[in-house]
């Protein structure tokens, strides 16, 4: 396995980062950019931004956010919300985005994450999946930030969603989201398990221990993290030397090299 990934996940509403509980709640937390340079400088690998108002109004504001982001920034910015045609994807690259993430657009219109493959290469699009608990050992996929149900098996849609040409999975569970409690390993071992593509754990972070497990008992190839970082409960860095003292591969930051030393 290559390195894994320690994600920084920022969702924005204007130019304001704020989180919910279960993609509810939203609370403000302040200006996004003071975020993304602090995480950037803690050693993130990269920097996750979700428009969350973006479907609800069927547009995305991200881009004067990206543009300002890449002047101090310089790790892979993956951009999603709102996106439902080329043009969108064109105009979050131009704005200096090296992904799109694709959930709501997706689902209404599958042959879009074909499209932004074809043009731009399956490396560019992430289908994110919000998943609800349904049963045991059984998800349904949400969009529209967790408010809609699409009526599909969140592992069923994940295997097409790789046939559609998505070069990445970002699993969410929405159960999990803001609550601190940990990742539903389960929904994540099923949906790695069943893709070959790389899968990002996202939803639920607490305790050091969470971001171990997804990866060693839910196969995940990277976390995306957010209250823990926003709350100052953990740092990048002390995520990464977790996941380092449990054998696992990650891109060391530069301060903990030095207390190597």
């Amino acid at each position: 396995m290559e390195n894994v990934r320690v994600i920084a996940r920022l969702d924005v509403k204007n130019s304001d980062l704020v989180k919910g509980i279960q993609f509810e709640g939203l609370r403000k937390l302040g200006k996004q950019n003071e975020f993304a340079i602090k995480y950037y400088e803690q050693g993130a690998d990269e920097l996750l931004y979700i428009d969350i108002v973006a479907s609800l109004y069927e547009r995305n504001h991200l881009q004067e956010v990206i543009k300002e982001a890449t002047k101090n920034v310089f790790i892979p910015i993956t951009v999603g919300g709102g996106i439902r045609k080329i043009s969108d994807v064109e105009t979050l690259l131009n704005s200096g985005a090296d992904k799109v993430v694709v959930n709501t657009g997706g689902i209404k219109r599958p042959e879009l994450i074909s499209e932004i493959a074809k043009k731009y290469g399956s490396q560019c699009v992430v289908v994110s999946i919000e998943a609800k608990k349904m049963g045991s050992n059984k998800w349904e996929a949400y969009y529209d930030n967790g408010r809609e149900k699409s009526g599909l098996n969140a592992i069923e849609w994940a295997i097409e969603a790789e046939k559609l040409g998505a070069g990445e999975i970002l699993v969410t569970s929405v159960d999990r989201d803001g609550t601190e409690k940990g990742f539903d390993i389960d929904l994540i071992k099923s949906i790695s398990g069943a893709v070959s593509i790389p899968v990002i754990a996202g939803g639920g972070m607490g305790k050091l221990e969470d971001s171990i497990e997804a990866v060693k008992s839910g196969g995940a190839n990277a976390v995306a993290v957010a209250s823990v970082l926003h709350y100052n409960k953990h740092s990048i860095e002390d995520i990464k030397r977790a996941l380092y003292e449990h054998q696992i591969e990650v891109r060391r930051t530069y301060s903990e090299e030095n207390s190597d030393n």
